[in-house]
């Protein structure tokens, strides 16, 4: 079972690839498979802080009561 990363480890892989594309090391052959992943992981990203903000209007909405 694979491990479940944290919001801000998807963060950093993101903005590792995200980096790749101004690097030296960037090449048309991978740029594909690299923007697929860099969007899974933005799409992840985006539903993680979505559940946070959930979470977070849930505890206010508790909290002030």
């Amino acid at each position: 079972m694979s491990e479940k990363k944290t919001i801000s480890e998807k963060m950093a892989e993101l903005d590792k690839d995200t980096d790749w594309f101004y690097s030296d090391e960037f090449n048309l052959d991978e740029a594909v498979e690299k923007y697929k992943k860099a969007i899974k992981i933005a799409e992840e990203l985006q539903k993680d802080l979505s559940d946070l903000q959930n979470e977070v209007e849930v505890l206010s909405q508790d909290f002030s009561k």
